[in-house]
């Protein structure tokens, strides 16, 4: 977590080795996370699995809890639209994604596994999270 932003991952799913990539960068983590999933017959696994993953290997990094922040929450203007994270480090698992999407998917990407993908990543991380976009169509 306390890293320099470098990431290396491939899942399979452009779209997703793109957002998680943009994470690593914002977030200054290092990060590598390789998958070879069952792309033959859908995303929904391998992009499942990518985000249990990265949940456990957070929740691990993160030890105890002692003496973090516990809350966050952040704004991000991506051109028309603004999207919003609010997190809290409690130990208690929840996730609400409210993201408007309208397309079918993005790449290869179904855009019914990104609010999953929050979703799974908050369970296995063990903590509260709630992403918005607060306005915006693209």
């Amino acid at each position: 977590l306390d890293g320099t932003g470098k990431g290396d991952i491939n899942t399979g799913v452009g779209f997703l080795d793109h957002m998680l990539t943009a994470l690593t960068k914002h977030s200054r983590w290092d990060m590598t996370l390789k998958c070879d999933g069952d792309l033959h017959i859908d995303d929904h696994h391998t992009v499942e699995d990518c985000a249990i993953a990265l949940g456990e290997a957070f929740d691990k990094a993160l030890g105890e809890r002692k003496g973090i922040k516990r809350f966050s929450s952040a704004y991000a203007p991506l051109d028309e639209a603004l999207a919003r994270a609010v997190v809290d480090i409690s130990s208690r698992p929840f996730c609400v994604a409210e993201l408007h999407l309208t397309r079918e998917k993005i790449g290869d990407l179904s855009c019914e596994m990104i609010p999953h993908v929050f979703q799974s990543f908050a369970t296995s991380a063990r903590l509260c999270l709630h992403v918005d976009v607060i306005r915006g169509t693209n």
